[in-house]
């Protein structure tokens, strides 16, 4: 199964991913090039940029990716 496969099957069993739980889950560190080969394949993939905290406590913005329905 290729990367995108799994990153597809991924936004399908969960709520989106980040580039966070791409590394974790997936071992993937080029998340956006394998969502941009993602849409070229068609697939209707949207983002969102969320906020959230760092490990240290710092704010900080992420892209969230998700299929979109």
């Amino acid at each position: 199964m290729s990367q995108e496969d799994m990153i597809l099957e991924y936004m399908e069993t969960h709520r989106g991913i980040t580039q966070a739980e791409a590394v974790e889950a997936l071992g993937c560190y080029r998340l956006s090039a394998r969502i941009a080969d993602l849409r070229d394949r068609g697939v209707n993939v949207e983002r969102v940029m969320e906020e959230g905290k760092n490990r240290y406590g710092v704010p900080t913005r992420y892209a969230r990716y998700f299929l979109k329905r």
